[in-house]
């Protein structure tokens, strides 16, 4: 088989890493991809959003599978441009895709299909958030309603906060979510789905928070663990049960079935488990902590899924920990093309998430630039060799977090 993987990030490293590695797969292409991906895929050099170039490849290359791995052209509708032209693909439709494209549909089905969340309002205006505002309790959660690339929340601590968070969103000509603050320990659930057919991987808990001790901004995730012992497995029945499979059968039933990497970030609350958001694709980082524990074969269960034939998501007894590497000043403002220094090491894999490489040496080229990963008997073990490792990876513009693996509850 030929597989297409659309996107350039580290989760699309991962999925390239983890396709090459099926006994199905002869090629791997990357549209556009990354030159550190380049050890395990074809990377073709057209921009994210040449749609029409992207088809024309599949077509041209007898594609046999497309993996489309970021938000954005799937909230574009690049799955149904493919589906027209009888391009297999892995990825929700423009409307099912709506789950992660706005937080209101979102709002609008949990609350049709009685899955557990955060009560909320939406905001169009500054005035119509004083009024709210004024009559909640501390802290609330301020959303866009639209893409923000996991950087779109804030959790305002009072009034004031609140107000200047809802004064951003608004200048951005987004409406606004304003929620209830919900209590517990946060996971990320993420599921194989086709149309009613859910089948879950092993859980992940990610760090969004750029520094140390859950402090600074929201960011698209600066680490990553997998699996998650400090949710029991009578929690991740009742997400299935309540929450993952309630949702696909509602898209079924809307009209819109869903068929791709559907992502509950959820939280095991004093109530049960509820929901944060969801995520229309797999989570970046999650995909490179979960799909290296992944002993089954990742195209054939998709094939499997795709054609209704049953489905087996097997894991490794190993636990996973990555370690992001950021540009100094991410999520803010921060430079590119700064020099990177890279030692292999046998007991780490490393997917680029955003690097190029010039003069032969790989150079910073995004926000996020690296996940340092690596596998051990316990998480703790699995964190030991991953800071161990990091140490091979030499550069003045990067930064990372030192409490990745540190179990949070």
């Amino acid at each position: 088989m030929k597989i297409l993987i659309v996107g350039q990030g580290g989760r699309e490293h991962a999925l390239a890493w983890i396709a090459l590695r099926s006994p199905l797969v002869s090629q791997v292409f990357v549209i556009p991809g990354n030159d550190g991906m380049k050890d395990v895929a074809t990377t073709i050099n057209l921009k994210a959003d040449d749609y029409e170039g992207i088809i024309r490849f599949a077509v041209n290359e007898k594609i046999d599978l497309t993996i489309i791995g970021n938000e954005q052209p799937l909230i574009d509708g690049l799955a149904d441009m493919m589906i027209e032209n009888n391009i297999l693909v892995f990825g929700p439709s423009k409307k099912a895709a709506m789950i992660e494209g706005s937080k209101l549909f979102a709002k609008q089905m949990m609350k049709k299909y009685n899955i557990p969340t955060a009560s909320y309002q939406m905001i169009h205006s500054l005035e119509e958030a004083e009024l709210y505002l004024n009559k909640q309790t501390f802290p609330v959660v301020i959303k866009i309603d639209g893409l923000a690339a996991g950087k779109g929340v804030v959790i305002a601590q009072n009034y004031d906060e609140a107000i200047a968070a809802v004064q951003s969103s608004l200048s951005l000509n987004q409406p606004v979510l304003i929620e209830t603050f919900l209590e517990g320990i946060e996971f990320s659930l993420i599921a194989l789905v086709h149309q009613n057919q859910v089948y879950a991987f092993d859980l992940a808990q990610d760090y969004k928070r750029a520094y140390d001790f859950h402090k600074g901004p929201n960011t698209g995730g600066m680490g990553c663990y997998s699996p998650v012992d400090l949710i029991p497995l009578d929690a991740v029945k009742e997400a299935m049960e309540k929450i993952m499979r309630p949702l696909a059968e509602g898209l079924v039933n809307e009209g819109i079935p869903f068929t791709g990497f559907l992502y509950g970030g959820l939280m095991l609350t004093k109530e049960g488990v509820k929901v944060i958001e969801f995520n229309a694709r797999f989570g970046d980082p999650e995909a490179e902590v979960i799909l290296p524990r992944l002993k089954s074969d990742l195209i054939n269960e998709i094939m499997n899924l795709m054609q209704n034939k049953p489905v087996q998501l097997e894991f490794i007894n190993q636990a996973c920990v990555g370690v992001v590497l950021a540009s100094i000043g991410y999520p803010g403002h921060y430079e590119k093309g700064l020099p990177i220094e890279i030692s292999e090491h046998p007991k780490r894999i490393l997917f680029h998430m955003g690097t190029k490489k010039e003069a032969n040496q790989f150079v910073t080229n995004g926000g996020r630039v690296l996940i340092n990963v690596t596998l051990g008997e316990s998480i703790e073990d699995a964190r030991n060799n991953c800071y161990k490792t990091l140490k091979t990876i030499q550069s003045e513009s990067l930064f990372h977090r030192n409490d990745i693996g540190q179990l949070k509850s």
